[in-house]
């Protein structure tokens, strides 16, 4: 395995771990929760541990966040330079200075920041643990933190609704790849596929199961791909041009895709790591494009 493709399993494996699957809603949890009937709209000080929760703070009230995670989706983002960053990269949150910060409400992700979450609820503070990989939770996760700090969603539900507002007219068997050695592509069960499915893709990988490092994710040979043959290949990788990688495979030049001139490059964020809402409205406004 290339050093390029371990940098990619590492970035979804975290990613699996930020945006772990849900079936319920995200919920507070704490011994005194912040609501409207516990704290003031005023008094609500929230400190969120990751790019996209940061983000929809951001948009919902801007006022009522105090700390972000050091993550380079935000760290060069103008609205966010005068908010301290109490993580750096994939180390934990630093819990001094969260604590500092004297929020009234942390949000994390179930999975990854389950320690320091657990630490900052042992000292009162309340917590919210987010689960993100799918539309719905996206649409939950937005509800849930406007109700805990007195916000109206509506704006920014609009937004997500108008992403879908340019729906393709027939649906394209479509293939996503994620990962070159070993090659990856996601299934119904991750944050990439249920977006297809969103957009009525036709994911030819959307009910495939089998062992991957990934959850979500599923391993195909070329011999696969070769036989799913999609009329649509979306190539998705973190660090470098991703169709540059594939073309050197012998099966590349076979496929239907690479022949009629379908292969589209990606964007990790917004694709395969929702990451923040700019990201995903860029992935939603591509999607309208190369699905037609």
């Amino acid at each position: 395995m290339t050093n390029r493709s371990k940098l990619l399993l590492a970035a979804l494996l975290l990613s699996s771990q930020l945006f772990a699957c849900s079936s319920p809603p995200p919920s507070a949890n704490s011994d005194k929760p912040v609501t409207a009937d516990s704290t003031t709209n005023e008094s609500v000080k929230v400190v969120a541990l990751t790019s996209l929760t940061a983000d929809i703070i951001h948009h919902l009230d801007q006022s009522k966040l105090v700390g972000i995670p050091g993550s380079r989706l935000i760290g060069k983002d103008q609205r966010f330079q005068d908010l301290p960053q109490v993580s750096q990269g994939r180390t934990p949150p630093d819990l001094e200075k969260i604590v500092a910060l004297k929020p009234t409400l942390v949000i994390g992700a179930k999975g990854f920041h389950d320690q320091p979450l657990g630490k900052v609820q042992d000292l009162g503070i309340a917590t919210l643990t987010t689960e993100v990989k799918g539309w719905q939770d996206l649409i939950d996760l937005t509800e849930e933190i406007a109700d805990q700090i007195g916000a109206d969603p509506a704006p920014l539900l609009a937004r997500y609704q108008k992403c879908h507002s340019k729906l393709p007219v027939e649906s394209a068997s479509t293939l996503v790849l994620v990962s070159r050695q070993p090659i990856l592509a996601p299934n119904k069960n991750s944050w990439a596929g249920d977006l297809l499915q969103q957009f009525k893709a036709k994911n030819l990988a959307a009910d495939l199961q089998g062992q991957s490092p990934v959850e979500g994710y599923v391993t195909l040979s070329a011999e696969k791909v070769l036989e799913a043959n999609p009329d649509i290949v979306l190539v998705v990788d973190p660090e470098q041009d991703p169709v540059a990688a594939f073309e050197a495979e012998p099966f590349w030049s076979k496929l239907k895709a690479t022949q009629n001139k379908r292969v589209h490059a990606f964007d990790y964020y917004g694709l395969v790591n929702p990451g923040s809402i700019s990201k995903i409205e860029a992935a939603c406004t591509q999607l309208q494009e190369v699905l037609q």
